[in-house]
């Protein structure tokens, strides 16, 4: 990191932006295709590339194309279209770990670094820092949105509740009611209306 520090301080601006720039060239065009463990890497930097299995080959631009040419998803390891298929998560600042590859694009975030969203259509926050990696289980996302819904239906049913009851209150006390006393029980505030002063 020194060096980029004493490049950028010892000369202009450009030359500072261009080095920081090519340096980010090299890093980003030698990164390994989306899903692939970068152990891997070597083995799908062929032209052409054996399917792991043995069934057969296929060239370097069939790879992550979103068609199944290999039977044990060899050939797709960054998109949904092999059953088979694993998908590699990096989860940089927490632990990588494989996934099903029916689960990329799915529109749940199962990489904790959010790479197994990559279309676009959900945007996933990379928690890998904040430990990540929390499991998916759909008992716990049914049970989450039940009990969600069940509190929304509640919170309804209290509002028009509130609501009726303020109405009566307004009623009440338009109907001559400067005696009224509401008390609620004692986990409750104590409303109390009327000219009395005594509470």
């Amino acid at each position: 990191m020194q060096i980029w520090r004493w490049l950028c301080l010892k000369h202009s601006f450009p030359v500072c932006f261009a080095a920081v720039s090519f340096f980010l060239l090299l890093v980003s065009s030698s990164k390994s295709p989306l899903g692939i463990h970068p152990l891997d890497a070597k083995y799908f930097a062929a032209e052409v590339i054996k399917c792991k299995d043995g069934s057969k080959s296929f060239t370097r631009d069939r790879l992550n194309d979103n068609f199944c040419d290999c039977l044990d998803g060899t050939d797709e390891p960054g998109t949904s279209a092999c059953p088979a298929g694993k998908f590699y998560c990096r989860n940089v600042g927490s632990i990588p770990q494989f996934i099903f590859s029916s689960r990329v694009n799915d529109h749940f975030c199962d990489c904790c670094d959010g790479s197994d969203e990559y279309d676009g259509s959900i945007l996933c926050p990379n928690t890998c820092i904040m430990g990540g990696n929390v499991e998916y289980k759909t008992e716990d996302y049914v049970s989450t949105t039940s009990h969600l819904h069940s509190t929304k239906l509640k919170e309804m049913k209290i509002g028009i509740k509130l609501e009726d009851l303020i109405q009566t209150l307004a009623g009440l006390l338009c109907n001559g009611g400067p005696n009224l006393k509401v008390q609620y029980p004692s986990n409750f505030i104590h409303v109390r209306f009327g000219f009395s002063s005594s509470l």
